[in-house]
């Protein structure tokens, strides 16, 4: 289990550490006798059980990332949970239906709890698109640069818009909509826990960082 990571801000500094320092270690203030701009907080952990949520696009190592790590160069593997938190997930030997194994991953809530006519039918349709011919091996290969997981979760997406009514992704719409912000938020999240192993705490402009931050939280939904 990651260490819980605490931010705090002081001057013109956010402070990411594992324990509150007694001095700013920007300015050198004292920080008990201080009032600080901001509580100091634990960050949240990027990571969620997939079997423990319902409609969301999940994203984890791939069997083959030795390192099982969200580094930006190794193989990532993606699928899609149904109401009871059951992943589908394309692979080589067609769909599988996982009911364990993506305990570490990242979570991207694709229905909002006020639709309840797609959550209806969610189940349905992502059953549905999981028995295509797409997707069966006896008829189509797999292929890491064209019939894939990504294509997978892409291609039943696009189907729940169009039974919405509603215009399909493309897939780099789809990636930078979706994935990029959230693997992204994991790496910088991995990065602070790997530095903190090492340093007493890692220092990052305020008001950039809190930008970022907003800016990755915005997509909720389809």
């Amino acid at each position: 289990m990651d260490p819980p990571v605490i931010r705090l801000a002081h001057c013109q500094v956010q402070v990411f550490c594992l324990q509150v320092p007694g001095a700013c270690p920007s300015c050198g203030e004292d920080l008990r006798e201080r009032r600080l701009q901001e509580a100091p907080v634990s960050l949240p952990s990027p990571f969620s059980n997939a079997h423990k949520t319902s409609c969301c696009l999940l994203v984890a190592p791939a069997h083959n990332n030795t390192t099982s790590e969200f580094d930006g160069t190794s193989d990532l593997h993606t699928g899609i949970s149904n109401t009871e938190g059951v992943v589908y997930n394309y692979t080589r030997a067609g769909v599988v239906r996982a009911l364990s194994g993506w305990e570490r991953c990242v979570s991207v809530p694709l229905v909002r709890p006020d639709m309840f006519p797609l959550l209806n039918q969610w189940d349905q349709y992502l059953q549905n698109h999981s028995e295509g011919p797409s997707w069966d091996p006896a008829w189509h290969r797999f292929d890491e640069q064209h019939q894939n997981c990504l294509s997978f979760c892409l291609s039943f997406v696009n189907r729940v818009l169009a039974a919405e009514g509603r215009e399909a992704l493309s897939r780099e719409a789809f990636t930078q909509t979706f994935i990029l912000p959230r693997v992204q938020r994991v790496q910088k999240y991995l990065f602070l826990c790997r530095h903190l192993q090492t340093h007493p705490y890692y220092l990052v402009d305020r008001e950039g960082d809190t930008r970022e931050d907003t800016r990755e939280d915005t997509q909720e939904g389809i």
